[in-house]
């Protein structure tokens, strides 16, 4: 049983650093491929370390590797991964910081396109794309990823569109410097990235449950055994038959919902399930640990 476990743990550490590799391969490459050739700034420290980095190329006349910028900036969130979100999310979201920081210096440029538009809205989807895969398994692309997984973690609100807005400030920064075609287009390529990561990672949005069902207790038995959220019990009468009616109120993470409803479907085929939307949570919240 013990080698089972232990096989099983490896497993995990495997897949949790193969996903970290490609992810941190993918930020690398599309900043040389798309990013650069567009002449964006991304969002988050990648975007400070581009505008730092093109500030010293055009005032200064010298040149910074990407990594001499982007690692520094990256040691307050890191402090922030130790203390409060997890020693090992930390580790993995260090090696995807400098795998990717040094993989920027090393790959070639390679230009894919010129059309600033497709680079914009292509770039940011596989920017998106590439913090899921690091997201998925534990671990973060670094910068402002910490901040707003701490937020969510904290104050249990989905921050991306708030790290979204303060990014517009680093792009009037660079608009006022380089031109502001090169800060709009960069919206265009930080909004596709924030609706993908929005889209595919659903931690920490949630949803509210309303099921209303002859068999409350056995439902509450799957959330609670699924999820470990608790959940509520209210008594109410149908209005077409004047009969008693159990409703059970529970809340969710969203990547649970789908398969909460075919759970609860399998326990009563009649059960009646409203899903709702739910913006903010305050109060005590099951979420499950990063390592």
């Amino acid at each position: 049983m013990r080698t089972i476990q232990k096989d099983s743990k490896v497993k995990k550490e495997v897949k949790r650093l193969l996903f970290c590799t490609v992810g941190a391969v993918v930020i690398a490459f599309n900043i040389k491929s798309f990013v650069n050739t567009g002449g964006l700034f991304p969002s988050g420290f990648s975007g400070i370390t581009l505008l730092i980095q093109q500030i010293c190329d055009t005032y200064f006349d010298f040149s910074v590797p990407y990594s001499a910028v982007y690692i520094p900036l990256n040691l307050p969130p890191i402090y922030i991964g130790i203390r409060y979100l997890g020693k090992k999310f930390t580790f993995y979201s260090i090696y995807v910081i400098a795998l990717s920081s040094i993989m920027t210096d090393l790959l070639p440029a390679f230009r894919i396109t010129n059309d600033v538009l497709l680079i914009c809205i292509f770039g940011g989807i596989i920017n998106g794309i590439s913090v899921c895969l690091c997201l998925f398994v534990g671990a973060s692309a670094g910068g402002t990823d910490f901040i707003s997984i701490y937020f969510s973690e904290k104050k249990g609100i989905d921050a991306w569109n708030y790290i979204f807005m303060g990014n517009v400030c680093i792009l009037i920064t660079a608009g006022i410097l380089f031109g502001f075609d090169r800060a709009l287009y960069s919206i265009i390529f930080q909004f596709c990235s924030t609706q993908i990561i929005q889209m595919l990672y659903k931690r920490y949005q949630k949803h509210t449950l309303l099921i209303i069902t002859d068999q409350p207790s056995a439902v509450y038995g799957r959330i609670s055994e699924i999820t470990h959220h608790d959940a509520t019990l209210f008594k109410g009468t149908g209005c077409y038959e004047g009969a008693e009616r159990n409703m059970v109120y529970s809340v969710v993470s969203s990547e649970e919902v789908n398969m909460l409803t075919k759970e609860i479907r399998e326990i009563d085929p009649k059960a009646f399930i409203n899903v709702i939307k739910t913006e903010q949570v305050n109060g005590r919240f099951y979420r499950r640990p990063n390592d």
